[in-house]
């Protein structure tokens, strides 16, 4: 299933839809403000299994994300963050970022590596961030890749719904995705490294 939600207005019978699915244990492929994600509900460990056997990722070696509405909610699945590392999020929050940090027990144990770390974003997206606030839990996330590695990412939704409707429960167009994944900052340190260069420029 496609369905049309605009960003700059999300129809809010649309995202309870959307959020309906990912409670029944749903998988989604939504916009975010870099390219194209796939995700559920990250307390659903049949999804979560699922999204792992669509990308082709062993889930014991898998860095997934999460996607979190803002920065309090954020603060429900993390360890102590230092003031430096909270300065840096909030000024670049929401925005093309994945910031690493120490996962607490609140992180499920499906996603926790040998690191005992969790990515996890704030899009700057009107329609994922919707679904996520009225989900009441953080969405896991994983880019949607491109067969063809020049492109690396596929950008147009109804190519990704003609590669994906069997697979996944539903698509949302949110219009054209980006190119570029986002920046990775770890934070489970004092010393803050950029683990990969993406769209975002931390200021």
């Amino acid at each position: 299933m496609l369905v049309k939600i605009y960003p700059e207005n999300p129809n809010p019978r649309e995202i309870q839809k959307i959020v309906d699915i990912l409670r029944n244990g749903g998988v989604i492929i939504y916009p975010t403000d870099t390219v194209y994600g796939i995700g559920c509900d990250i307390n659903q460990p049949k999804a979560v299994s699922r999204v792992a056997q669509i990308r082709g990722i062993n889930l014991q070696k898998a860095n997934f994300s999460f996607i979190c509405h803002d920065l309090s909610h954020m603060s429900d699945f993390t360890k102590h963050v230092s003031n430096d590392a909270f300065r840096l999020m909030k000024h670049n929050l929401p925005g093309p970022f994945t910031f690493i940090l120490e996962a607490n027990s609140n992180v499920p144990k499906i996603f926790k590596s040998k690191k005992k770390t969790v990515g996890i974003r704030v899009p700057n997206n009107p329609i994922i961030l919707e679904i996520v606030k009225e989900l009441g839990n953080p969405i896991m996330s994983s880019s949607i890749h491109d067969e063809d590695d020049i492109i690396e990412y596929t950008t147009d939704p109804e190519l990704i719904h003609e590669k994906y409707s069997n697979l996944v429960d539903i698509v949302i167009d949110g219009g054209y995705g980006d190119n570029e994944a986002s920046t990775i900052v770890d934070c489970s340190t004092e010393e803050f490294e950029i683990l990969r260069e993406g769209k975002g420029i931390l200021s």
